[in-house]
């Protein structure tokens, strides 16, 4: 129920246009009794709206066909009004979800699912064994001495008491490097750092004044991931607006 996209400087290609007559055709399998004068009603209606050429003859694209063919659905089976369409598909067009022909129901939002950026509890708790020098991490990350220095010295960086770097320290150096290239310096990361030790502060906070099921490292796991996810979710969030 997505608009279909546009041609433009990008280069994407302009959505595949019908003719009405196309359209009958594609629909009448299911609706033998659909007609031109019939579509232009759902039209009228603002169920449906087609693209006008210079000339003034509309054209519609696949999404346009579908679209019709959800209201003729809803019409037939399940019998709704015009005026409850019109709220299913402005739903659809919001991203809900068609509970199917087969139930009467509305469009429903989707059930919430695990963002595949956000590591699992699992993740979290597993055992991470590397072990790398400073050259080691610098030759695997890319970054010089200075920035690693830098990094260190904002905390953002912690070596072990023989020097060395686990495998979070990867992941944390090439996040700086990538940085670096859009003029973020290891200063301006501080707050990363800040941020992370509050979280951490939080999860040690709840695990010693709330009881729960599993052994204290599943329950830190668990709850530092669901922090994640919502930090994930909020600047995603800021981001689209």
């Amino acid at each position: 129920m997505t608009a279909a996209t546009v041609a433009g400087d990008g280069g994407v290609p302009a959505p595949h246009r019908l003719t009405i007559g196309k359209v009958l055709s594609a629909l009448s399998e299911d609706f033998p009794d659909v007609s031109a004068s019939k579509i232009r009603f759902l039209e009228a209606e603002g169920l449906v709206t087609p693209h006008r050429t210079a000339s003034g003859y509309r054209t519609y694209t696949d999404d346009d066909v579908s679209r019709l063919h959800y209201v003729l659905t809803a019409q037939r089976d399940r019998y709704w009004p015009l005026k409850v369409i019109r709220e299913a598909l402005d739903a659809l067009d919001r991203g809900l979800s068609d509970p199917g022909v087969e139930s009467a129901g509305r469009p429903r939002p989707p059930a919430p699912s695990a963002d595949p950026e956000v590591p699992t509890p699992h993740d979290l708790a597993a055992r991470r064994d590397v072990s790398l020098t400073g050259p080691e991490l610098r030759e695997a990350t890319g970054i010089d001495r200075d920035t690693m220095l830098a990094l260190e010295t904002y905390g953002l960086l912690q070596p072990d008491e023989k020097g060395h770097f686990g495998h979070d320290a990867l992941a944390i150096a090439a996040a700086a490097r990538t940085l670096a290239g859009h003029g973020l310096e290891a200063r301006h990361l501080r707050p990363f750092r800040t941020a992370a030790d509050r979280e951490i502060g939080l999860v040690d906070q709840v695990l010693a004044t709330r009881s729960g099921s599993g052994t204290r490292e599943q329950r830190a796991a668990e709850i530092a991931s669901a922090c994640i996810a919502l930090h994930v979710a909020l600047v995603r969030s800021g981001l689209s607006r």
